[in-house]
């Protein structure tokens, strides 16, 4: 599969429910034959503009598809990861939390749009004032996303107006064991555990991480396809997926997957390096050294 029409499918699928990856596949091609061709077509040029780094090209085909339909919550979600990479943070936020409002349980949206918050002076108050916060699958994703970013007293203060459930029991013990590791960091193995028992996502990142120590590529192929059909919007597993298919000399697959996991990646730097060094590589095997150097030359000190 192409890499664009492959980019749209795993697009699509943001639009339906996780339950299993093959059929949401098979979905969103019929999705998406429900749209022109002009439409289609405009939204290939924007996944290929953006992929070379044409962001104002990328834009302006995404507003074509905006015109051709403009109640797109997709499209706008896809318009504010793109203003955003063009460094146009007020023209992101707006078409963020366009996207966000029409689609409020979307978690990708929400983490679209919380990656444009600055979290280290977040004001609950003022936030809760601009997201739909009455929905309740939101809420459980900003809770999510506020302990995964170490957020805890502002999470406690979200949670704290909520009637017990489940969901809170749960988040609460998981802000409880994050602050006891962050006093304790010297038990690690207990944690990993733990963590895992929590997290499926954990467990299978760390088997995979397994797998690139040892050089077993074939497994990490494998199991980085498996865990894409589990999580089709995971970007380590399409860095993992770009990874096996680079050591076995796959370049073209390892660029389809590679340009995935950057599209996906969200403030992570270190992932986002990690990519960048494969990509360096994937370039050099299909023989484009000025590519290849162009994202090493991407790579930020520190990482």
């Amino acid at each position: 599969m192409k890499w664009a029409k492959f980019s749209v499918l795993v697009w699509m699928v943001m639009l339906l429910p996780l339950s299993g990856y093959s059929q949401e596949e098979e979905s969103a091609e019929v999705f998406l034959e429900e749209y022109t061709d002009e439409f289609q077509e405009s939204f290939f040029e924007a996944l290929k503009q953006k992929g070379i780094e044409n962001y104002d090209k990328a834009i302006n085909a995404l507003l074509k598809c905006k015109e051709l339909d403009p109640q797109s919550h997709v499209v706008d979600h896809e318009l504010a990861k793109t203003y955003k990479l063009n460094k146009q943070l007020a023209l992101a936020q707006e078409y963020a939390l366009e996207a966000l409002r029409q689609e409020p349980g979307n978690p990708w949206y929400l983490r679209t749009y919380m990656g444009m918050v600055n979290l280290t002076s977040l004001d609950l108050d003022i936030l809760e004032g601009q997201i739909p916060i009455e929905n309740t699958r939101l809420k459980e994703n900003l809770a999510l996303i506020l302990v995964e970013k170490e957020q805890y007293e502002v999470a406690r203060q979200l949670i704290a107006s909520w009637e017990e459930n489940p969901f809170t029991r749960k988040i609460m013990q998981r802000i409880t064991d994050s602050l006891e590791r962050k006093n304790n960091k010297s038990d690690t193995s207990p944690v990993a555990v733990e963590e895992e028992a929590v997290d499926p996502l954990a467990k299978i990142k760390r088997e995979l991480k397994v797998y690139m120590d040892k050089g077993d590529f074939p497994a990490l192929d494998k199991g980085s396809t498996e865990a894409l059909e589990a999580y089709p919007l995971q970007p380590f597993f399409y860095y993992t997926k770009g990874v096996a298919q680079n050591r076995i000399s796959d370049f073209e697959g390892a660029e389809e997957y590679l340009l995935m996991a950057l599209d996906f990646v969200n403030e992570d730097v270190e992932l986002t390096n990690n990519i960048y060094r494969e990509l360096a590589l994937t370039y050099q095997g299909l023989g484009n050294p000025e590519k290849a150097n162009t994202y090493l030359s991407k790579i930020k000190s520190g990482s």
